[in-house]
């Protein structure tokens, strides 16, 4: 369940996407957590989240500069509480 044309390239844009995940705006049901993965296949990097079984949802691919700095943000939560 991956975009392959929506790319995360910038921590603000994965920013964006933790809050957005995190209030609930893109109506996903069971969301239990998020994570920083790469793909078995290829190793192409992307933020998944999952429902409350460990099961994807949603993922977005992230640039590598987002993957290698924005574990924290994913970790943590963005600071940004909008």
């Amino acid at each position: 369940m991956i975009n392959d044309n929506d790319v995360i390239n910038t921590l603000e844009e994965l920013e964006t996407f933790l809050i957005l995940v995190e209030k609930g705006g893109l109506g996903l049901k069971n969301v239990e957590g998020v994570a920083l993965a790469t793909n078995n296949a290829d190793g192409r990097p992307f933020v998944a989240v999952l429902d409350d079984k460990h099961q994807l949802v949603l993922g977005r691919w992230v640039s590598q500069d987002v993957y290698e700095n924005g574990k924290d943000m994913v970790r943590y939560g963005p600071k940004k509480r909008r």
